[in-house]
């Protein structure tokens, strides 16, 4: 611990950036060398991993340090997309197809015509657009819906899911087919659990894209950096990030320090950790729970607003205020 806290007087100097996706570890050096091997080729890639742990970032990658990178990479939430929408979004649709289609429009396949589509979330498709995808990427051609004609695609396909697809397949819930059409390459993303070595790159660069410009938060402090070393982050990178952002807003001193950390839950055997008789203010109350709230949203302000039953203008109000109030750190016993 004492070898990883040292990174933190180095941290800001530099930054191992493998296209976006930041890291020395050994895991994150294997990612790398995977990403160079299949950028090579247009064989479809399957990415498996943690929410949060970059999917998309290495999609990215895969496609600009690829053979298509001239092309448009478009990128598919599946999970996001409406029902009742769906195939016409992936397929696209002919004017007088459906009530509303006043005009023709493209499908996201057809729009990565000779790119790469990014699959986001493929565990979400529905069921019964599972065969139409399957049978697009085997014929290298869609139907647009209302439509008798059959559109040439071509395009790389990389998809990615948080799921156990396999265990999805045995189901019933996944097609197997589809499955085996997407996964000829696998790829899976290592959680930050397992690359911790990587947490004082993370945590200068994200200090670098929050910090306000007048006011830059420049370093993190040695007992800062231990916290962040000693949490498991099961939200992974996305949740760092947002730990990072939230300390920036509660922070009022140039170093980021341990009691900066609002949104990180202590460890029961911390010695930092609140004593049970502590008596703590309600303003302070207050602090940690707007704090705590922000890291279960993952930083989404106005979920977080809803969930604390206050209006968005009063959350953000609340948060310039810890910004610009000078002194403003989480009490702990025996401290003034």
């Amino acid at each position: 611990m004492e070898d990883q806290a040292s990174l933190s007087r180095v941290a800001l100097s530099g930054e191992a950036d493998l296209g976006g996706l930041i890291g020395q570890s050994a895991p994150m050096h294997v990612l790398n060398e995977l990403i160079a091997k299949v950028s090579r080729s247009t064989f479809p890639v399957l990415l498996i991993g943690d929410t949060g742990t970059g999917k998309e970032l290495v999609a990215r990658a895969i496609h600009f340090r690829g053979l298509r990178r001239e092309k448009a990479l478009v990128p598919v939430d599946c999970s996001a997309l409406t029902p009742t929408l769906v195939e016409s979004e992936l397929f696209g649709h002919i004017k007088g197809a459906f009530t509303g289609a006043d005009r023709s429009r493209q499908g996201l396949l057809q729009t990565a015509h000779g790119g790469t589509i990014f699959l986001d979330e493929i565990g979400e498709l529905p069921t019964f657009l599972q065969a139409k995808l399957l049978r697009a990427l085997q014929e290298k051609e869609v139907r647009p819906v209302g439509s008798t004609e059959r559109i040439q695609v071509d395009v790389r396909v990389i998809a990615a899911t948080n799921r156990d697809l396999e265990a999805e397949v045995r189901a019933g819930t996944f097609r197997q087919d589809l499955y085996f059409r997407l996964n000829v390459v696998q790829i899976r993303l290592p959680p930050l659990c397992e690359r911790k070595v990587d947490i004082p790159l993370l945590a200068a660069h994200f200090l670098e894209k929050f910090s306000d410009p007048l006011q830059p938060v420049r370093a993190i402090s040695d007992d800062a950096l231990r916290r962040l070393m000693a949490y498991d982050w099961p939200g992974n990178v996305r949740e760092l990030e947002n730990a990072i952002e939230c300390a920036l807003a509660l922070s009022s001193a140039s170093v980021l320090t341990a009691d900066d950390l609002a949104s990180l839950p202590y460890r029961a055997s911390s010695p930092h950790a609140p004593h049970s008789n502590e008596l703590i203010p309600l303003e302070e109350l207050e602090r940690r729970a707007i704090a705590n709230t922000l890291r279960e949203t993952g930083g989404n302000k106005l979920t977080a607003a809803r969930l604390l039953g206050i209006g968005k203008t009063t959350l953000y109000r609340k948060l310039r205020g810890y910004t610009t109030a000078p002194g403003r750190q989480i009490q702990r016993r025996g401290e003034p």
